[in-house]
């Protein structure tokens, strides 16, 4: 059998392991994003999308500290279907597992090697990238599945785009960067690192193809553009001041924390397989002068991820949560790595062995990981709370609670309160107004006033530095927060 014919796919064998592989993955995922999966911030960005649900409008309305186009999207679902925390984590988790489906098949099919060993290198891809501990805890959270998706698809089509004639691809390459983009700034940097590989690598065409992406990145970002035009001021504070200024106040040790996190990647046996891997199919890919196309794939799957981890570490702080952005181009890389180890390990390597120990030291990891957080803050505590502040808080009530509580109760916020965070910045007057931000120490001032019926918190400390026992009759622990009704 000659190479050509060798490489060549033939019988259902590797696309059922593949498929097998995909649907487990997929499972798993969407068991954890319907049971355990949780973030405190994910608050906030529920509480917007049904804020916009219901007529209002970020930025001008409420304090939204993000890019918007993901808050519309859930918002869309919330209307569409059902006003549920399932709902946007379901979509997430199909978002995160679509992306790995075309990561894999993206594998399968540019691999060039025998098809066993195609096989073998999409399933390891599929577990590598679904069950990296990052993107399977996050990944069904806020805009992470999202941006996922929209990233992987726009590496996939700038790929083809280099090989295809026509401005179809390179336009919508564009049009799904600049739609991550503007769900997160967090995936940012992927739109020029694509668009520069496309350009240097493109042999013809490259005026064409350089407009269509750009007007797939400007459609991309209409939405933020009209919101832009109407309210400059608040826009401009919200996506991107306060992100670039504000979010390291009460964050003095944000330089520490950073390289905390970053460090932390020593820790993690998942990260260190997939950059040893990554830079293994590169370093002896350069060996086989022929792969020229797929060396320069390579080559921008670890520029990806070596650039998308510099800009992460510049955010203040930054979170490892963040750098799963990265984990699609190492899971891609890494596939080809290990192809290119066992096929130098042994005269007659086997895929399946190597793909197997892969995935098995993959899905450990994530096992323990979960089981760590088996006691951590989950939807179903913060139900019992909301359940609690609805018994006891009247329907004309006014309510001070956490973002889970207010969204779970499909209550409105009081003006300042859809953002907690934004209490620890120090407006006053007109601007505090105008930005729709409410100090702490006005707060406070509300507080003991009795301004609220009800006060839900979760945060210990807080509950002792304000004194919320002597000032609220009643008092009760639900799920894991603390509701005070009955003013004093």
């Amino acid at each position: 059998m000659s190479p050509e014919e060798e490489i060549q796919p033939s019988g259902r064998g590797p696309i059922v392991a593949v498929a097998s592989a995909l649907v487990f993955v997929t499972a798993a995922l969407l068991v954890y994003a319907n049971t355990a999966a949780f973030a405190w911030d994910e608050g906030y960005h529920l509480v917007a999308a049904w804020l916009i649900a219901h007529g209002k409008t970020p930025y001008i309305d409420f304090v939204f500290p993000q890019t918007p186009l993901n808050a519309y999207w859930n918002a869309f679902l919330l209307r569409l279907i059902h006003e549920s925390w399932h709902v946007p984590h379901t979509a997430a988790a199909l978002l995160t597992s679509a992306a790995t489906f075309m990561a894999s098949i993206h594998v399968y099919r540019r691999l060039e090697a025998p098809r066993s060993w195609r096989a073998a290198a999409a399933v390891v891809t599929a577990f590598t990238m679904e069950l990296n501990i990052a993107v399977f805890e996050f990944g069904t959270l806020q805009a992470y599945g999202l941006c996922l998706f929209m990233i992987v698809a726009a590496y996939m089509l700038t790929v083809e785009s280099v090989e295809k004639p026509g401005i179809l691809r390179p336009g919508l390459a564009g049009l799904c960067t600049g739609i991550a983009a503007s769900s997160s700034l967090l995936s940012a940097p992927v739109s020029p690192i694509l668009l520069v590989w496309m350009l240097v690598t493109s042999r013809d065409g490259r005026a064409k193809k350089l407009f269509a992406w750009i007007a797939g990145v400007v459609i991309a970002f209409i939405p933020l553009l009209r919101l832009l035009i109407e309210a400059p001021r608040q826009v401009i504070f919200g996506f991107l001041q306060y992100e670039l200024l504000f979010r390291k106040v009460e964050w003095d040790d944000a330089t520490l924390h950073n390289i905390g996190e970053v460090a932390a990647f020593g820790d993690s046996p998942q990260a260190v397989l997939l950059v040893l891997f990554a830079i293994a199919g590169l370093v002896l890919l350069r060996k086989r002068i022929p792969r020229a196309r797929m060396k320069s794939e390579l080559w921008l799957c670890l520029s990806l991820a070596f650039i998308l981890s510099a800009y992460l570490m510049t955010a203040r702080p930054t979170f490892t949560r963040y750098y799963l952005m990265t984990v699609p181009f190492l899971s891609i890389a890494a596939a080809v790595g290990l192809y290119e180890v066992m096929s130098r390990l042994s005269t007659r390597p086997h895929p399946i062995l190597g793909a197997a120990i892969i995935c098995a030291i993959t899905t450990y990891c994530l096992g323990a990981s979960l089981f760590e957080q088996r006691d951590d803050l989950v939807w179903s505590d913060m139900e019992k709370t909301a359940a609690k502040v609805k018994q006891v808080t009247p329907a004309s009530g006014v309510l001070l609670a956490d973002e889970p509580v207010y969204f779970l109760l499909h209550r409105m916020p009081p003006t300042g309160m859809e953002l907690e965070d934004s209490h620890k910045l120090r407006f006053s007057g007109a601007d505090a107004m105008a930005l729709h931000v409410v100090p702490r120490p006005a707060l406070d001032l509300m507080i003991k006033s009795g301004r609220f019926d009800t006060v839900e918190m979760c945060d210990d400390d807080e509950v002792s530095r304000i004194g919320l026992e002597s000032l609220y009759a009643k008092n009760e622990t639900a799920g894991t927060c603390k509701v005070f009704w009955k003013w004093k």
